[in-house]
């Protein structure tokens, strides 16, 4: 179209999760098991409800654009200045914030394969030239990323762990990589299931912020926490990135009961711990039944696992659908044999677990 931005065309639009709502009403299904999305399967912890019921009659009013409550409870709970945070719509918010404020024409992003596709949305709307860089064993090759810098390098996005492969890079690794790349560059470290790293070689990141000025951290309120419809995610960078941040971001970018909601979820350690032990549970339920059904999967570190289908995985996702299950395809991150199912209620992970033999005939 002329008058245009042309990168924008080439764009493959997000595709969410499929909605249980739509396909019941496509296919008329009334048991249905979502799985698709990486959602806690608990919903919202109790402090959280009540903090939302207590915003119900303040609907009318803005929310605080500057999410005061909110930026003091991550002060206390991470350790950072407010100074420090910028709050938004999601992380999604946030990442497409850092793009705006890093890329320019004519300069560059690095990305890994597999990573988040809104990496590349982010970049390409701010009209950067993306560059991605092989994986290695599903996995971010930070040697690669780093013989791919050069003087038009703006910013490296690393998830970690990433989606939707759930790989991801030791504090040995990423140091190795941040003692070596040019300070001008920034970093972007995605760390949305960072509550769900609890190997003792997973880096924190803001451990690291003090010896890399470089490094931006971005966490989400949507997944352990169970605030996904709500929309509440951070980033944490030095104060005069953060400023930058703040000027570009939209006027109240997050809503009142997500404010709110989030601010009462830091709070509930006790919901965060026992949502982390199901997790571990169901991922260890869900890799044992893919193991005794011989199909191979991505060792993964968040509440999801993706896995070889043996096949063409958008028609396996289709076939699984007509059963009631929603998963998730994964052909869009290059990886087409693979469907990627998030950890829910051990019900779930069943359901799950006994409809794929039907499907894939093993």
């Amino acid at each position: 179209m002329e008058n245009t931005h042309a990168g924008i065309a080439g764009l493959m639009p997000y595709q969410p999760g499929k909605p249980i709502d739509e396909l019941a009403r496509e296919l008329g299904i009334e048991h249905i098991v979502k799985l698709a999305s990486n959602e806690n399967p608990r919903g919202p912890g109790p402090l959280v409800q009540e903090a939302i019921a207590a915003q119900l009659q303040e609907l009318s009013r803005y929310p605080d654009g500057n999410g005061f409550v909110l930026r003091q409870a991550l002060v206390e709970h991470l350790g950072v200045t407010a100074e420090q945070i910028t709050l938004g719509n999601g992380s999604n918010d946030v990442l497409d914030l850092i793009a705006r404020v890093t890329v320019q024409p004519g300069f560059e992003a690095i990305i890994a394969e597999h990573s988040f596709v809104v990496y590349r949305l982010a970049v390409t709307c701010a009209g950067g030239t993306l560059v991605t860089v092989p994986a290695v064993d599903y996995g971010t090759d930070l040697a690669g990323m780093l013989a791919a810098v050069n003087e038009r390098t703006r910013v490296v996005f690393i998830a970690n762990p990433n989606n939707p492969t759930g790989t991801w890079v030791s504090t040995a690794a990423l140091t190795g990589f941040l003692d070596e790349l040019p300070r001008q560059v920034w970093v972007v470290l995605d760390e949305a299931y960072f509550e769900f790293g609890t190997d003792p070689e997973y880096p924190n990141g803001l451990a690291l912020q003090q010896r890399y000025p470089n490094l931006i951290i971005t966490r989400t309120f949507s997944k352990i926490h169970g605030l996904a419809a709500l929309r509440v995610g951070y980033s944490v960078s030095t104060p005069e990135f953060a400023d930058l941040l703040n000027r570009a971001r939209q006027p109240f970018n997050v809503n009142s009961l997500g404010l709110a909601a989030a601010a009462a979820a830091l709070q509930d350690a006790q919901f965060v711990s026992s949502s982390l032990q199901l997790n571990q549970q169901g991922m260890q339920q869900l890799t044992a039944g893919l193991s005794a059904l011989g199909l191979p999967y991505i060792p993964s570190m968040g509440n999801f696992v993706s896995f070889d289908c043996g096949g063409d995985g958008p028609e396996v996702f289709q076939q699984l659908l007509r059963h009631g299950v929603i998963v998730r395809p994964v052909a869009e991150y290059g990886l087409p044999r693979h469907l990627r199912v998030s950890i829910g209620l051990p019900e779930e992970n069943q359901r799950f677990l006994d409809v794929l033999p039907e499907v894939l005939n093993v």
